[in-house]
Formats: C-alpha cells, structure tokens, sequence
C-alpha cells in the first residue's frame, strides 16, 4: 500500500515571527515527524509567513488547496487548526469544500485530528461545533453587558451618563 501524500502548511502571523524563523522551522519539523510515524509522504510544505489567520486569502494556503485539486496530494497536515485559520466560518468552509467528502484528508498533528477515519471526522465536526458554540456565547454575554450598561446609564469608557 502506498503512503497518503501530503502537503504541510505552516504560518506565522507577524513579520518578526517570520524573520526568526523558528516557529516556522518547528512547525515543519513537526509535520514531518508526524508524517515519519503515520508513514505520510511529504510532497512539499508550504508556509505563509507573516500572514493572519483571519482570511483564508494567503497565497501558501491557496496554492496548497490548488495541489490538492489537481491531485497531486492526498492530505493537508498542519501543526494545530489555528495554523490553518482562526475562524470558525472559516474551517467550516474549508471542512465543506475540501475535507467533508472524504476525497482529500485534513490533519492536525497537535489535535490528533485525521479526517480519513469516521472519529477523526466526528472529532473535527466536535470541535467546529465547540468552538462555534463559544463565539456565539461570547457574542450573547457582550450584548447582555451591553444592555445592563445602557440600562443603567453607563456609556462606556469609565465615565456614567451625564444629565
């Protein structure tokens, strides 16, 4: 049987981050580990450095998503979900257009997360679902303390109401 081909995508949010590198070196060692010990196949990492997480347009990323399409890899492995993207609309989306079918496999090495079995597609849809739950709860506590403080008259910034 032949090893899973992957790419490895690693990222870094800051320019400084980028520059020293070692985040970036670890987070490829890593990878390649992983890949050592699932007997992957590592066609190429692909990093975007000093790119945020907060948008799924960044050139290393996109390209990555390229290889898979044209089938030049089986897998995308990265270190942790959040080297992959911050938002949960975001995973949703890749999850949906990439990884939910069950033709190219998502997998995290710091969440034990391999799409190419039953649990680790439960363990993803866990997680999206988790994490969805707590932007959500966020949101409600931000608009109940916003509504106690207007009701009370307070306006923010240290300061109540004047009359």
């Amino acid at each position: 049987m032949n090893p899973t081909r992957v790419i490895g995508y690693t990222r870094v949010s800051t320019d400084r981050q980028a520059e020293q590198g070692c985040s970036l070196e670890a987070q490829e060692e890593k990878i390649r580990e992983y890949a050592k010990v699932y007997d992957l196949e590592v066609v190429e990492v692909i990093t975007d450095a000093g790119a945020s997480a907060k948008t799924l347009d960044r050139l290393g990323l996109q390209r990555a998503l390229a290889m898979l399409k044209r089938g030049e890899a089986d897998a995308l492995v990265v270190t942790k979900l959040d080297r992959l993207t911050r938002r949960v609309v975001n995973l949703g989306e890749l999850v949906e257009k990439y990884f939910v079918s069950g033709r190219w496999a998502l997998m995290s090495v710091g969440e034990q997360i391999d799409t190419r079995s039953a649990g680790g597609r439960l363990v993803l849809n866990v997680l999206v679902s988790v994490a969805q739950w707590e932007r959500e709860a966020i949101g409600e506590r931000t608009s109940t303390a916003l509504l106690v403080d207007q009701s009370s008259g307070f306006l923010g910034v240290g300061s109540p109401k004047q009359t």
